[in-house]
Parts: C-alpha cells; structure tokens; sequence
C-alpha cells in the first residue's frame, strides 16, 4: 500500500546525462559535471529526455532527499548550460587592497595595512578575474564557486576591530545562475 513518491528533472536539448551506477555525468555546451548519488531507497534512472527520482518508501527522509536530489541534478544542468556567476565587491576606506590570483589561491594585500598578505583557496575549475574594485567568480559547478566565494569573504574577515568603523573586506553583492 506504499504510495511511490517521483519527481521529474528535463533534460534540456544540448544537454547529456549518463548514470553509470552511482555516478551521474552531466555534459553540455560550458564542460562537464560529476557528482555521486545515493541513498537508501531512493532509484535514479534516465528515459525521454527526463531524469525520474523516485522511492517507495514513504519516510520523511526519503520524501526530503527525492528532492534534494532533484535540485541538485537541476545544479548540474544549469551548470553546463549556464554556469554560475558570483559578482563581489573589493571595499576598503583605510588601506586600498592588492588582489592578484596566484596559481590556485587569491592573494589580498595590503589588508587594513597587514605587512602579510592573506590568501583565499581557489575549488575546482572555478575561474576568477579581479579589478580594481569587482571580483568576479565563475563556473560550472555551484559548490566550488559558492565555496571560493565564501573563501575569498572569509579571508578578509575583521577580528578585533569594531565592524560598524572598519567596513574594508571583500562581501558577495550579486549571484546569478
């Protein structure tokens, strides 16, 4: 008498998407996408165009997780189709900032006038471009862009000064998909 729970994700034109186990490849015009699936109950299986989650059990967990997955394929296409686009703003009142990429970590210089530069990790195959007061983050999989975001954030974090009087730091202003 259990009630299936499915749910459907398109796949776009232009768009290819294998399952190979555990393992869901994602192709399409910007690259390439990886990410494993599983959980228990849960099936993922590809037919007309479309990947269908569905289980049969009836658990609130299961129920959440058909869904999570569901977003998360939905990251994946929306990925290689249009990538992910995080616009930050390099603000300073006191000392002005150097921020240069240097091989897979963003160095900030110059931060409140620190003799050491402080430097942001770079995930995965994220790209970035710096000017004079914009950082520009970008790729194709959201996890590793939104993660350098908040690395690059994190990295100019204020301790030991009032917050409210020294605003300087990098702070994400705009998110687009």
């Amino acid at each position: 008498m259990a009630k299936e729970i499915r749910t459907t994700v398109p796949i776009p034109s232009g768009v290819t998407v294998t399952l190979k186990g555990n393992l869901m490849s994602v192709t399409g015009p910007k690259g390439s996408n990886q990410r494993q699936f599983w959980y228990p109950g849960i099936k993922i299986e590809i037919a007309d165009s479309k990947v269908i989650i569905d289980t049969e059990v009836t658990k609130k967990t299961q129920r959440a997780m058909v869904g999570t997955f569901a977003s998360h394929i939905e990251n994946l296409i929306t990925g290689v189709t249009e990538g992910f686009e995080y616009r930050m703003k390099i603000v300073y009142s006191h000392f002005p900032m150097q921020v240069k990429v240097e091989g897979k970590k963003l160095t900030i210089g110059n931060f409140l006038g620190e003799k050491k530069p402080r430097s942001a990790k770079i995930l995965g195959e994220t790209k970035i471009k710096t000017s004079a007061d914009e950082v520009l983050v970008t790729g194709i999989n959201k996890e590793d862009v939104g993660q350098t975001a908040a690395n690059i954030e994190q990295a100019t974090k204020i301790k030991g000064f009032d917050p409210r009087t020294f605003q300087d730091g990098i702070y994400i202003v705009e998110k687009t998909a």
